[in-house]
């Protein structure tokens, strides 16, 4: 109770969720005398039920969040409070009436809660990353498949075992036995993963293994759910039926993992490149879940299985950016979540476990469930080789039902396959285990030191969460058919390998003999060169690069800013003779680049350079890249790298400060240079890269790239801020370099207009912006 005074002090918010729960209790009164005397209709008592459900929920589970278990448990909680276990045991004629029996009425709330059993599957498919499983190797295999097979095993068994009074009228003891041991073999993705990411594991190779296993038991566990859904319509096991439950099941799951995700694709990326009206993608999204949804029920299993399947195919879709995947987790989380969870509870009657002989079964099967997910996760993972304290961890973090187990429980009572008094064991079983794994895992994680070696990667991958390269999601780029056109589509494929790439291809004016077409065959090279890079440095393989043509004769900047409408996080431009001799853009470029209201990456060949771009790789001359310690400045920097870490090409980093004379090692100014160059030499060990640094202070900074760029440099890679105007300005640096330049330059900038005061002032003393 202290513990609990202390976290709402420091938390004030958790005060007015405990104020809103206490006041719709209050407000039980009204309601029940408004039902009571026919003064509240239907549609009234079924906005109550909502009403009370979300906010009984939501204000139980952040109490519960603020204690380190799982917020989705406040919501069955809040369910369970407010049914026969607490209210209906208290006020029961309050319950009765709130929560009527009234077939009409349970049947608008249950519409809802069935709804949501789908809109929870579709999410947990998009949270379930098969990229992860994939990375993390047979570890995870061995350790479902123990996982899934104990448990399962021994929940099967116990259905033998059970007194007749647990068994639904008319129930088979199979069936039964069927949904008892799945339930005590699933594990929940979203309560493990919720754990883990707590701990900061989610990233360390234990956490991935813990996370993989479970979406390969909850995998396993939908389809062994399916199968048994099909069992369970025919009332006993039929031969013949069940051949065609798991040949349907298996043709369906081929068909979705093959032509199907190429579907779900296409369709969601038609569908955000042509609708212009709001929530258009999110609609989609639903449609083919209800399809999938349709299918699985017309090959004789529930419907669940293909709204998990569509949901892990939706988050696989290449399209499916971070703000359409908020939207549609929002309507989930904030609706469909509490409403699902809190029927759950109201169908949990806790009273009947006054039964000594329940209770004692209950105990039982909580002990069952235990003994039966840890042994089977820990002797997965002596199986795999584990060490014993990690086989603990695995155990612990296996235990968790929570969500899922209480989905499938919920199916089992709506088919009638599980008794209301069975159904209340395992509801009872799935809150203890789960707020039993939060502590005992936290327990047995922080008795595990971290390696070397995994520490070097988890520093890499936590330079990638900060990365501009890494987190781009969709790529546009304008070319021609020239020399210029040709090395920045080339250039597209390194910097987007597996990422959307939509290319407007113009004719317009041209430096060099046309190319025509070649420009989608040199992104295709350096998407393949990106993916070669990736298998020699162990890092996670690149997906194939879906690429959208759009032939333009003269492109106009009305076409960019019409495809720039579909989201794209970068415009990558390649035209010739965009620069002129005194280092300005050209009125086509200016067009393009205006049209597009966000990063840009301008390939450019200034007049003072050679007729051909360069080749690039590890005989060739250096990547030139001016810091100066600005984010935009390091944005290049980045960029740098990763071509270099493709191509192979030399870099030299050099940081460009304007102060004329020399200055002692122990000034402010000099210990920032060293900060950002090692900073830049941390970003180049991420990408696998060798670098050169070096620093200019005593010549103006164009003059100083210049000149350096004339000593073996191939190409000048510069991170530059965008000005406010029409036409496209970068500052004074740039216009030098594009002037005097004797190499190709290419230029990123942010899309900010207005700097703070740190970036102004680098800019004052510095090159990175230009």
């Amino acid at each position: 109770m202290h513990k609990l005074s202390n976290m709402l002090n420091r938390r004030p918010s958790l005060w007015v969720w405990v104020a809103l729960g206490i006041a719709a209790f209050a407000l039980m009164p009204a309601v029940a005398f408004a039902a009571e005397k026919k003064g509240m209709s239907s549609e009234g008592i079924f906005v109550a039920e909502l009403i009370l459900l979300l906010v009984v929920g939501r204000g139980i589970g952040e109490v519960l969040e603020a204690l380190g278990q799982p917020a989705v448990m406040g919501q069955l909680i809040g369910g369970i409070m407010l049914g026969p276990s607490l209210l209906g045991w208290v006020w029961p004629e309050a319950e009765r009436l709130i929560f009527a029996d009234d077939p009409s009425q349970k049947s608008m709330i249950n519409a809802i809660a069935q709804l949501g059993v789908l809109m929870l599957l579709l999410l947990t498919g998009m949270e379930t990353d098969l990229r992860l499983v994939r990375r993390v190797g047979r570890a995870c295999f061995s350790i479902s498949a123990a996982g899934v097979a104990v448990p399962f095993g021994l929940g099967f068994a116990a259905a033998h075992f059970m007194p007749d009074t647990l068994l639904a009228t008319g129930g088979e003891r199979i069936v039964a036995g069927l949904f008892l041991g799945t339930a005590l073999s699933i594990s929940s993705v979203k309560i493990v993963a919720m754990v883990v990411r707590d701990m900061n594991f989610m990233r360390r190779n234990l956490g991935q293994i813990i996370v993989s296993s479970a979406i390969i038991e909850d995998t396993i566990g939908w389809v062994i759910i399916a199968v048994t859904i099909g069992i369970a319509t025919k009332g006993r096991v039929e031969i013949g039926s069940l051949a065609f439950t798991v040949l349907g099941v298996a043709a369906f799951m081929v068909f979705s993992f093959t032509l199907g995700r190429r579907i779900v694709f296409d369709a969601i990326r038609w569908t955000n490149d042509t609708f212009r009206s709001e929530y258009a993608v999110v609609t989609v999204i639903l449609a083919i879940m209800g399809a999938m949804a349709l299918i699985t029920d017309l090959i004789g299993v529930h419907t669940v299985l293909g709204a998990f399947v569509a949901g892990i195919l939706v988050g696989e879709s290449p399209i499916l950016s971070r703000h359409i995947e908020g939207q549609l987790r929002g309507i989930i989380t904030a609706l469909f979540m509490p409403v699902f969870f809190g029927v759950a509870g109201l169908s949990a009657d806790l009273t009947v476990l006054t039964d000594p002989l329940l209770a004692l079964l209950t105990v039982a099967l909580v002990v069952i469930a235990s003994i039966g997910k840890f042994g089977g996760a820990f002797i997965g993972a002596e199986l795999a080789g584990m060490t014993r304290a990690e086989g603990i961890a695995v155990g612990c973090g296996m235990n968790a039902r929570g969500s899922t187990e209480v989905i499938v429980a919920s199916i089992g009572l709506s088919m009638g396959v599980l008794s209301h008094n069975l159904f209340t064991m395992i509801v009872t079983m799935a809150v203890i285990t789960t707020l039993a794994m939060p502590p005992t895992l936290r327990w047995a994680l922080r008795r595990l030191p971290i390696g070397e070696q995994e520490k070097k990667r988890l520093e890499r991958e936590e330079m990638d969460q900060r990365g501009f390269v890494a987190n781009l999601e969709r790529l546009l780029v304008v070319v021609d058919e020239g020399v210029v056109g040709r090395f920045a589509a080339y250039l597209a494929g390194v910097i987007g390998a597996g990422k959307p790439t939509t290319v407007l291809h113009s004719s317009g004016e041209i430096d060099a003999e046309p190319t025509e077409g070649l420009h989608l065959d040199e992104i295709e090279k350096g998407a393949e060169d990106s993916r070669e890079a990736a298998k020699k440095s162990d890092e996670a393989p690149v997906r194939e690069t879906p690429v959208t043509r759009r032939q333009h004769g003269e492109l106009s900047a009305e076409a960019v800013a019409r495809e720039a409408r579909k989201g794209y996080g970068m415009l990558l431009v390649g035209l010739g003779r965009a620069v002129t001799a005194k280092g300005a853009f050209s009125h086509r470029l200016n067009e393009v680049a205006g049209a597009f209201d966000g990063p840009l990456c301008l390939v450019l060949k200034p007049a003072s350079a050679g007729r051909q771009m360069p080749q690039l790789g590890p005989g060739s001359g250096k990547i030139l890249v001016p810091v100066n310690g600005t984010a935009v400045a390091r944005r290049g920097a980045e960029l740098a790298l990763a071509i270099a870490a493709v191509t192979g090409a030399p870099v030299k980093m050099l940081y460009v400060a304007r102060t004329g004379r020399e200055e002692p090692r122990d000034t402010v100014s000099h210990r920032r240079r060293e900060a950002v160059l090692k900073d830049i030499v941390a970003l180049a060990d991420r990408y696998g890269v060798e670098i050169e640094t070096a620093i200019r202070s005593r010549a103006a900074a164009a003059d100083a790239i210049a000149r350096q760029a004339g000593r073996n440099a191939a190409l000048i890679v510069m991170g530059v801020s965008r000005r406010q105007g029409e036409e496209l300005i970068f500052g004074e640096t740039t216009t030098g370099v594009l002037r005097r330049g004797p190499c190709p330059v290419v230029l990123i900038s942010d899309e900010r207009v207005k700097r703070d005061e740190n970036d102004r002032e680098a800019v004052r003393t510095g090159a990175g912006t230009g």
